[in-house]
């Protein structure tokens, strides 16, 4: 696979958690709390912008699903290995809402996932 270009959803901001399969895995599944390896992109709702990609290191990354934002540790499990899954996750599933301390706080974002392993 190569890094995917995100496409953001036309229309306002989702107020939940929004899952899309771009492609089906058939490996094994990710579980909740599980550990998972991806390659990921991802951007800001409202301005397109890039703010984060594991491809742009050059290397995937692996970790616990318990240590992340809520929308992966919602997001990413039933996911197969060898899939792809766009996750578009509101603020309160993310970073918080503005004023958060985060940089990415009250922000709307895409994900695009590429799970590589799961155990």
């Amino acid at each position: 696979m190569e890094k995917p270009v995100i496409e953001i959803p036309a229309g306002v901001a989702p107020e939940d958690l929004v899952i899309t399969d771009l492609v089906v895995g058939e490996g094994v599944e990710a579980q909740p709390g599980g550990m998972v390896e991806v390659h990921y992109v991802g951007v800001d709702f409202e301005t397109g912008q890039e703010f984060d990609s594991s491809w742009d290191r050059g290397q995937s990354i692996e970790f616990p699903l318990a240590g992340l934002i809520a929308g992966w540790q919602e997001g990413i499990p039933g996911m197969k290995v060898g899939g792809r899954r766009q996750l578009v996750i509101p603020p309160e599933a993310a970073y918080g809402p503005a004023g958060g301390g985060h940089p990415l706080s009250g922000r709307t974002l895409v994900f695009v996932i590429d799970l590589l392993n799961a155990r």
